[in-house]
């Protein structure tokens, strides 16, 4: 295990903010899809995937006892490309073999939400990487969130919109301001795992997923 890196390096919310943007994927690298038929022609690209960047999000509720009917949208990332599914039960069939593939690796921040969701759908996700969990080399004893991640570890400022985070997932016509927020959440995600690996950092159980689905080299 390599030296522990001092918890002084993470940047106060102040520093943060003067930190250059993260930069997104570019849109023409972001792929929206609302049908089976748009899905068919990345079957084979998706299902050789080791790695994943992985997200959902849902239709937020307000009223107290409002039932969920989330996830809207299913966002999955390469290192070259961003998917961002808007659901519909022809596109959670496409999308369960690689949710539920043992051997496919899914990264990404606030899981354990998704978990329950998906297991509503009949889904059980597998193989995941809670990445807010994979900072111990830092000092850190509390999970980490993804911008604080992004700041540690690239010394970029990664946005957050609460707005856009509280918007309707489940329009099938989304802002630009939404795929954009979509997509860096998953990309972000996939460049921290990236990033922790080739420094070593990644903390043993999540090595120890890795071993078994033989993608340490991902």
């Amino acid at each position: 295990m390599p030296e522990s890196t001092e918890l002084s390096l993470l940047p106060n919310k102040e520093e943060i903010n003067k930190l250059p943007l993260f930069k997104n994927l570019d849109a023409s690298h972001i792929y929206v899809l609302s049908s089976l038929k748009d899905c068919l022609p990345l079957q084979y690209e998706l299902v050789t995937a080791t790695v994943l960047g992985f997200d959902s999000e849902s239709k937020p509720t307000f009223r107290r006892g409002e039932i969920s009917t989330g996830p809207h949208l299913i966002q999955l990332a390469t290192a070259e490309k961003v998917f961002l599914f808007q659901l519909n039960p022809d596109i959670l069939n496409f999308l369960k073999p690689i949710l539920a593939n043992q051997k496919q690796v899914k990264v990404g921040f606030g899981l354990k939400n998704d978990v329950h969701l998906f297991r509503k759908k009949g889904i059980e996700l597998q193989s995941t990487v809670e990445l807010s969990k994979c900072f111990s080399a830092f000092g850190f004893k509390q999970p980490i969130g993804l911008k604080n991640a992004v700041a540690l570890l690239f010394q970029q400022n990664f946005p957050k919109s609460k707005k856009i985070s509280m918007s309707d997932w489940s329009n099938m016509s989304l802002s630009s301001a939404q795929i954009d927020y979509a997509a860096a959440d998953v990309y972000a995600a996939l460049l921290v795992f990236q990033e922790l690996g080739k420094r070593s950092l990644l903390p043993e159980h999540t090595l120890r997923l890795l071993e078994q689905v033989n993608c340490l080299d991902q």
